[in-house]
């Protein structure tokens, strides 16, 4: 009589339970339940020398005519300000913090590998064999990366309010986003002409209009 109680017991924990997982899959937000798929890390590529640019350049080329935006976020070649001082004269120029090198904010699969590994100039990923490697939340910090994402309701083509900054209040269409750097680039008047602005989007709320 005992075993009969409890196996009645554990069918009716078992009905709970697949109740409120049912429940709490068909409340899951669309962006959060797409989050679940594969996710997109930062890659490094080893290039020849003085080809990081047009490394650069080729697979933003091949990223539009292959349709790859949501698989290769961002490609970028980190840079930064070195003042040198030359006959009393100082100058700021902008040099490659690591020259020989591309980063890739990518989701790896068969394609987006084959995409970078044979684009022209690139002479493999960086890891172990050539086996890519993505970086550490650690790694990307220095490198101006963000790792913690602002959630978005917004995105291309969509009107928006600033809400903080030097541009709150504005209203604009988001004309790019920037995952990578987690900005948006909206058109704003200035001066009697529509000029882009790159915004932050924990400043940046989509407008009801």
């Amino acid at each position: 009589m005992a075993d009969t109680k409890e196996l009645k017991n554990e069918e009716l924990s078992e009905e709970v339970s697949e109740a409120v997982n049912d429940e709490l899959t068909e409340e899951l937000p669309e962006d959060e339940a797409k989050s679940k798929g594969p996710k997109a890390n930062w890659y490094v590529v080893h290039t020849y020398s003085g080809y990081e640019n047009k490394v650069k350049a080729n697979i933003e080329k091949t990223i539009e005519n292959r349709h790859l935006e949501d698989e290769i976020l961002e490609v970028r070649v980190p840079m930064q300000d070195v003042t040198e001082v030359k006959n009393g004269v100082r100058k700021t120029s902008a040099k490659k913090m690591f020259p020989g090198y591309v980063l890739i904010n990518m989701i790896m699969n068969d394609v987006t590998w084959y995409v970078v590994r044979n684009t022209r100039g690139v002479t493999g990923f960086v890891g172990p064999g050539s086996k890519p490697v993505p970086l550490s939340d650690g790694e990307m910090k220095p490198l101006g990366i963000k790792t913690e994402n602002v959630f978005i309701n917004f995105t291309e083509g969509d009107t928006v309010n600033v809400i903080a900054g030097v541009w709150k209040d504005t209203v604009g269409v988001v004309q790019r986003m920037d995952m990578g750097k987690q900005t948006a680039t909206i058109m704003v008047e200035l001066f009697g002409r529509e000029t882009p602005v790159e915004i932050s989007f924990d400043e940046i709320n989509k407008s009801n209009y």
